[in-house]
């Protein structure tokens, strides 16, 4: 079977996801392709999309949430979104690619995609098996005007959110949100701190911002190496933010371990004894699959709230809403109570599915056969 799996850069989760998906279709022996559909367009197009994303997070994280609330207030308008009208434009190319690169199905992690493969299907173009697989703990603005086969949410409890928005019921798949393989395989902390050149007897706290490196990430470590000196080791990850990395290098020298862009994390999160970040679905899915005691801190306004929400409500995340005043008790709290970081692993546990990823595989494998 030749799948294509679409996606965009805007925050790493959706593309993340999407190297989950293509990676367990190639575990079962098929092709599977990733795309980002504004790359028909050209190599410029797709990188103009993210970027704009990725800086409005990183500068003005307020105006995203903004821009989120007004998305909510339009999606009671019985009109179709910008959003729709804009992937309108890009969809023509989309339909030429496929046109000329048959699959028996196509998935997608992001709603542009999915917005474009519902003009296609309006427009009366034939088209294989569609996906769409969520990768927030809610249901976004814009997911009710997409019309494809099958929606892959993150929780059967997530399921009366998507009905109520309009998605039938009969539509829905609770397999959670798919990781990469490598966040499924079994490896313990003490071979994780090996592998990292960590010793296995210190204390570790790691913090993200996601591959963006958004969140108030300086705040965050000037309060822990205040609070903690040398009898914690902070490691930071920056991402793909070369800025933050040079000024936390400035502020910090070798307080703390930096790190920038890595294909390691999931090593980095086994390592750890607390994690802490900001509450991306996909960052939050892999804290919670390893089992890590995870700390939610700086959501960027909007779904990253809900995913805050959502883990806080089922025991699997401490959330912090104030770093001055909450950040350094909870993390007091989770590092000197192991009762506490086993009752948080059991939640995730009993919450989370363990490989999604492997489930929607099997889930096309039989949809495309039958």
């Amino acid at each position: 079977m030749d799948a294509l799996i679409l996606s965009c850069g805007t925050g790493g989760g959706h593309n993340a996801a999407c190297a989950a998906v293509a990676q367990a279709l190639a575990d079962g022996g098929h092709k599977a392709v990733q795309l980002n559909p504004f790359s028909l367009k050209s190599a410029q197009a797709a990188a103009m999309v993210d970027q704009a994303y990725n800086a409005l997070v990183q500068h003005v994280p307020s105006a995203f949430g903004m821009m989120y609330q007004i998305g909510n207030a339009y999606r009671k308008l019985p009109v179709s979104s910008p959003v729709y009208h804009a992937n309108h434009l890009a969809a023509p190319l989309l339909l030429k690619y496929m046109e000329a690169h048959p699959y028996q199905a196509v998935a997608t992690t992001h709603l542009f995609p999915a917005e474009m493969l519902t003009v296609l299907k309006r427009g009366g173009h034939p088209l294989p098996p569609t996906f769409f697989i969520a990768t927030d703990y809610t249901c976004i603005p814009f997911t009710e005007e997409t019309d494809l086969d099958w929606y892959v949410i993150p929780a059967p409890e997530l399921a009366p959110e998507f009905i109520a928005r309009g998605i039938p019921e009969e539509k829905l798949l609770p397999f959670g949100i798919p990781v990469q393989r490598q966040y499924c395989e079994a490896s313990s902390r003490e071979e994780a701190r090996k592998r990292l050149g960590f010793s296995p007897d210190e204390k570790i706290i790691l913090t993200s911002g996601g591959c963006v490196g958004a969140g108030q990430l300086e705040t965050v470590v000037s309060l822990l190496l205040a609070h903690y000196g040398e009898e914690v080791r902070v490691v930071v990850v920056c991402g793909r933010n070369e800025a933050l990395h040079t000024r936390m290098r400035e502020a910090f020298g070798e307080k703390c371990t930096l790190i920038g862009y890595t294909d390691r994390m999931a090593d980095y999160i086994r390592a750890c004894d607390l994690f802490l970040s900001k509450p991306g679905g996909l960052s939050s899915t892999e804290a919670a699959v390893l089992g890590t005691a995870l700390i939610h801190i700086t959501p960027i306004p909007g779904c990253e709230n809900r995913n805050m929400q959502f883990f806080a409500e089922r025991g699997m995340s401490l959330p912090v809403n104030d770093l001055q005043k909450e950040l350094l008790s909870a993390c007091d709290q989770l590092l000197s109570d192991e009762s506490a970081r086993a009752r948080m692993r059991a939640c995730q546990r009993d919450v989370l599915p363990p490989n999604a990823a492997a489930e929607i595989r099997r889930f096309i494998e039989k949809t495309c056969s039958a």
